[in-house]
C-alpha cells in the first residue's frame, strides 16, 4: 500500500478512515459502544470527528494481535457514525451508530495516514445493498416470528425473573424485521463475532432469517440443557449442604452428650491398628483403606461395609500366639484321661507334638482321623487342643458345596462375608489353634465351585503361609494352625487332598472295652446330665455287657451313651416319683427299664444247614457279620445273584463256582451236580447294599456246601479275596471284621495269611480269646470249614492256626 500524510486540513474525500474490532461486529440501524486503546484506532477516531464523524468498522481476523495490516481484517464491514466520544485512562469509550453495510475495497490505493507519528487505515469502500421487508416472504416471516419466540425463551432461561422484560426492551417497538434480526443476533450473549460477521455477510433475507433460527436453536438447547445441570447440581450441593449441617447439628448434639460415636469407632480402630505388628505391604493396604473410611460419609451404605471390613481386621489375631504345652507327659495324661484304648493313635500325637519341642518352627502335621461313627474321632482333638494347651475350633464340612463358605466372598458381593476359615481364627482369637475339619468325607460340589479345591491350598504347609481369603484380601499365615480332619470313609475325598494329610484310622472298640469306656466315662457322665446320685444309677457290667450286645450294635459307643442316657432317665423318673430304686442295675433290670431286646442271637444260625456259610464285611459303621446262603436250582437257571449285591460281588460267586468246577474231583465234588444244576446265591439284609472282593472265599465256601450237600461250621467265619485259580488274597478291614465276629460269639476266624500282621493291632483280651487259621489257598478254607469234605492235595498243608496270645 502506498502511504499518504493525513492533516486535519485534508478535504472531503470519498474514503474513510477504518477502525479494526477484535471481537464485536457492529450492524447497521443498531448502536454500539466500543473501547478504543490503540493508538492507530485513537488515531483512526480523531480523524474521523475532524471529518464528518463517519468512520468504517470491521473485524479483523485474529483477536489477539494488536500490530495488523488491512490485508489481516474482513472486507465487509459497516459505516459508522460517531456520536459520543468519552475520554478514558490510556484511550476512550466511542458510541457508533451503524448507517450500511460497506466493502472495502483496492487494498494498494488506501495507505495508513501518520499525524504525530500515530498511523491508521483510510480505505475506499463501496456501499453494499441493505437487506429490506418487502424481501420476506410468508416462509421468512414465519422463521422471523419462530426466531422472536425462541429468542424470549432464551431471555426466560438467562433471566428468570426478567426474562419477559429483557425481552421487550430488546425488540422494543422496532418493525422492521431486518433491523429485529440483527439486534436479536448482537444481544444474544454466547452468539460469537465470527457468527455475527457471517450474518453480516448476508444479502438474502430468507437465508438470514434460516441462520439466525439455526443458531437461536442450537442456543436455546444449549442453555436449556446447561439449565437443568445447573439445575441438578444445585439440588445435590443443596442436600449435600443440608446432610452437613445436619451431620455438623449431629455432631454438636453428640459431643454435648459425649456419644459421638463415629470418630470414636474410627479412633478406636486406629489405636487396635497402632498395636498390631503387620507386615510391611499389609500396612499400607490397611492404612489406604483406614483414610477412604475417613473421607465416607457416616450415612453412606458403603461405609458400614468399610468399617465392618476394619472392624475384622482389629479383631483378627494378627500376631497372637499361644504358648503351647509341649510337655509328653502331661499330653499323654491328658489323652488317657479322655480315651481309653486308641494306642496307636495316641503314640501318634506324642511323636508330632515331640518334634515340635524339638524343633518349634517344623511344620505341623495334618492328621486325618478316619473311622466309623462314635469311635470319637471329634472329642481326640479336643484331647489334642487341651494336651497342647492351645484354642480349639470346629468346623463341620458336611454338605459344604459353595467354595465361597471357605475362601470367602469379595466385598463388592452384598452381605459379603469372610470365609469359614478366617471365622474361625477370628473365633480363636489365637493364630496357633487346633482346627478340625468335620466329616471331611461329606463334602459336596456343584456349579457353585469344588470346597475339596480350596482345601488344597488350606491344607498345604507350603502355601497356607500366605492363604488370602476373598474378603479379607490381605495374606494371612496358616502355618501355625494344627489342622486335624475327620471321615468316616476315604472313598469321598478327593486323591490330591489326601495326600496333603497322614490318615490315622480309628477302628472299633472290642466289647470289652466298650464296658470300660462306659465305666470310666459315658456312667459319669449321664450322671451329672441327669443330676442323679452315684448310687442311683450302678450299672453292673453284666449289665453293660447285656447293653452292648441286646441294645447296640455299632463299632463305636454313640448308641452306647444312648442306652445309658435312657436308664438314667427312666432311673430319675422313678426316683421323683418315690418308687423303690433296686440297688444295681444288671442285665434283668436293663430288660425292665428298656423293654424289648433289639438284637436277638439269630437262633437259625445256630446251627448251619447245607450251603450257608458265615462271613465277615466291613462297613461305615464297623465290622459285621454276613451270612452268605446258596441253593441248587433247576439247570436252566444256571447261576442267581440276589441280595443288593455290587458287581464285584457278582463276579466273585462267579469266579468262585468256576474254580470248584476245575476243582471238584479234588474236593470230591460230583462235576455233573455242577454242570446239570443251577445254584442260587443270596445275601440276606436284601435291602443293603453290599460290595467288595473279601467275601470270595465265604462265597466258595457256600457253594462247595451246597453241592457236597454237607454243612460248613457254625463257629467258624471268614474273609478273604478268592482268585479264578484258588488262591486267597488279603483283604482290609481285619481288626473291625474280628471284633465284629468277636461280639457276636464266634471265636474262629479264617483270614488270608498275607493279613498276619494286622492281627498285632487287636485288643490283648480278643486276641487271647480268638483262633486264626491263616489260609493261602482256598482248599485249606475247605479242609476247615467244611469237616465232611475231605480235598484231595498232593501238597504240604499250608494253614496255620493262632490260638490264644499266639498273635
Amino acid at each position: 500500500m502506498n502511504e499518504t500524510k493525513h492533516t486535519s486540513s485534508m478535504p472531503d474525500r470519498s474514503d474513510r478512515p477504518v477502525l479494526p474490532l477484535k471481537n464485536l461486529v457492529i450492524f447497521p440501524n443498531l448502536v454500539a459502544s466500543v473501547a478504543v486503546g490503540r493508538t492507530m484506532s485513537i488515531a483512526a477516531v480523531k480523524a474521523a470527528m475532524d471529518s464528518n464523524n463517519e468512520i468504517i468498522t470491521v473485524l479483523q481476523h485474529d483477536p489477539r494481535k494488536d500490530d495488523i495490516t488491512l490485508a489481516e481484517v474482513n472486507p465487509i464491514g459497516t459505516l459508522c457514525t460517531i456520536q459520543r466520544v468519552e475520554k478514558r485512562e490510556g484511550g476512550a469509550q466511542v458510541v457508533l451508530h451503524g448507517e450500511k453495510r460497506i466493502h472495502l475495497l483496492d487494498y494498494e490505493d488506501v495507505a495508513p495516514l501518520e499525524e504525530e507519528g500515530a498511523k491508521y487505515f483510510s480505505c475506499w469502500y463501496e456501499e453494499l445493498g441493505e437487506l429490506q421487508d418487502d424481501q420476506i416472504g410468508e416462509e421468512s416471516e414465519a422463521l422471523y416470528r419462530e426466531n422472536l419466540e425462541i429468542y424470549r425463551k432464551v431471555s426466560n432461561i438467562l433471566n428468570p425473573d426478567r426474562g419477559d422484560q429483557i425481552f421487550r426492551q430488546t425488540v422494543g417497538s422496532q418493525r422492521n424485521h431486518i433491523t429485529q434480526t440483527y439486534r436479536i443476533v448482537s444481544n444474544s450473549p454466547n452468539v460469537g463475532f465470527k457468527e455475527s460477521q457471517e450474518i453480516l455477510e448476508m444479502d438474502d433475507a430468507q437465508k438470514l432469517m434460516e441462520r439466525v433460527h439455526e443458531m437461536l436453536n442450537h442456543e436455546y438447547s444449549v442453555l436449556k440443557l446447561q439449565r437443568e445441570i445447573q439445575s441438578s447440581a444445585r439440588e445435590a450441593n443443596d442436600q449435600l449442604q443440608r446432610e452437613a449441617m445436619l451431620r455438623q447439628q449431629k455432631k454438636v448434639i453428640e459431643e454435648a452428650l459425649g456419644e459421638n460415636e463415629t470418630e470414636d469407632e474410627i479412633a478406636e480402630l486406629k489405636e487396635k491398628l497402632r498395636n498390631v505388628n503387620f507386615p510391611e505391604s499389609t500396612r499400607k493396604e490397611i492404612d489406604r483403606e483406614l483414610r477412604r473410611l475417613q473421607k465416607m460419609s457416616p450415612a453412606a451404605a458403603e461405609f458400614q461395609v468399610a468399617r465392618s471390613y476394619m472392624e475384622l481386621i482389629t479383631e483378627l489375631p494378627w500376631n497372637v500366639i499361644t504358648e503351647d504345652n509341649l510337655d509328653l507327659v502331661h499330653a499323654k495324661k491328658v489323652l488317657d484321661e479322655d480315651h481309653f484304648g486308641l494306642d496307636d493313635i495316641k503314640d501318634r500325637i506324642l511323636e508330632a507334638l515331640a518334634v515340635l519341642q524339638l524343633n518349634p518352627e517344623a511344620k505341623a502335621s495334618i492328621l486325618c482321623f478316619v473311622g466309623p461313627p462314635g469311635v470319637g474321632k471329634t472329642s481326640l482333638g479336643q484331647s489334642i487342643a487341651r494336651a497342647m494347651g492351645r484354642k480349639f475350633e470346629r468346623m463341620s464340612l458336611g454338605g459344604l458345596h459353595d467354595e465361597g463358605e471357605l475362601r470367602g466372598h469379595r466385598r463388592t458381593y452384598i452381605g459379603a462375608m469372610p470365609g469359614r476359615i478366617i471365622q474361625s481364627i477370628r473365633r480363636c482369637g489365637v493364630r496357633n489353634p487346633v482346627l478340625m475339619l468335620d466329616e471331611l468325607d461329606k463334602l459336596g460340589r456343584d456349579f457353585r465351585g469344588d470346597p475339596s479345591s480350596a482345601l488344597m491350598e488350606i491344607l498345604d504347609p507350603e502355601q497356607n503361609k500366605e492363604f488370602r481369603d476373598n474378603y479379607l484380601n490381605l495374606p494371612f499365615d496358616l502355618s501355625k494352625v494344627f489342622f486335624i480332619a475327620t471321615a468316616n470313609t476315604l472313598d469321598g475325598i478327593p486323591r490330591p487332598l489326601l495326600d496333603r494329610m497322614e490318615v490315622l484310622e480309628l477302628t472299633g472298640y472290642s466289647e470289652l472295652e466298650k464296658v470300660e469306656i462306659a465305666r470310666r466315662y459315658l456312667i459319669p457322665r449321664q450322671i451329672e446330665n441327669t443330676g442323679l446320685d452315684e448310687k442311683q444309677l450302678q450299672i453292673t457290667d453284666d449289665g453293660v455287657t447285656h447293653a452292648i450286645r441286646r441294645y447296640t450294635r455299632e463299632a463305636g459307643v454313640r448308641e452306647l451313651e444312648r442306652t445309658i442316657e435312657r436308664v438314667a432317665r427312666k432311673r430319675a423318673k422313678e426316683s421323683l416319683m418315690s418308687k423303690k430304686l433296686s440297688e444295681y442295675v444288671d442285665a434283668d433290670t436293663l430288660v425292665e427299664l428298656l423293654g424289648p431286646e433289639r438284637f436277638k442271637k439269630d437262633q437259625g444260625r445256630g446251627k448251619l444247614g447245607h450251603g450257608v456259610a458265615t462271613g465277615l464285611a466291613w462297613t461305615e459303621a464297623g465290622g459285621d457279620v454276613l451270612y452268605i446262603e446258596a441253593s441248587l436250582t433247576h439247570k436252566d437257571e444256571k447261576v442267581t445273584i440276589t441280595g443288593h449285591i455290587g458287581q464285584v460281588m457278582q463276579e466273585s460267586v462267579k469266579a468262585a463256582r468256576s474254580y470248584i468246577w476245575a476243582a471238584a474231583e479234588d474236593l470230591h465234588i460230583d462235576r455233573d451236580a455242577i454242570e446239570h444244576t443251577g445254584v442260587h446265591v443270596h445275601v440276606p439284609a436284601g435291602a443293603v447294599p453290599k460290595d467288595g472282593p473279601s467275601a470270595g472265599i465265604t462265597m466258595a465256601t457256600a457253594l462247595a456246601s451246597a453241592y457236597s450237600q454237607k454243612a460248613v461250621r457254625d463257629d467258624v467265619a471268614m474273609t478273604g479275596e478268592l482268585t479264578l485259580t484258588g488262591l486267597v488274597l488279603p483283604v482290609g478291614g481285619i481288626r473291625e471284621k474280628i471284633l465284629a465276629a468277636h461280639r457276636t460269639g464266634i471265636r474262629h476266624v479264617i483270614m488270608p495269611k498275607e493279613n498276619e500282621s494286622e492281627l498285632q493291632k487287636l485288643p490283648d483280651p480278643v486276641r487271647g480269646e480268638m483262633e486264626f487259621s491263616l489260609v493261602e489257598n482256598l482248599r485249606d478254607v475247605m479242609e476247615i470249614a467244611i469237616p465232611g469234605l475231605k480235598a484231595k492235595t498232593a501238597r504240604r498243608r499250608r494253614t496255620t492256626t493262632k490260638k490264644t496270645g499266639e498273635a
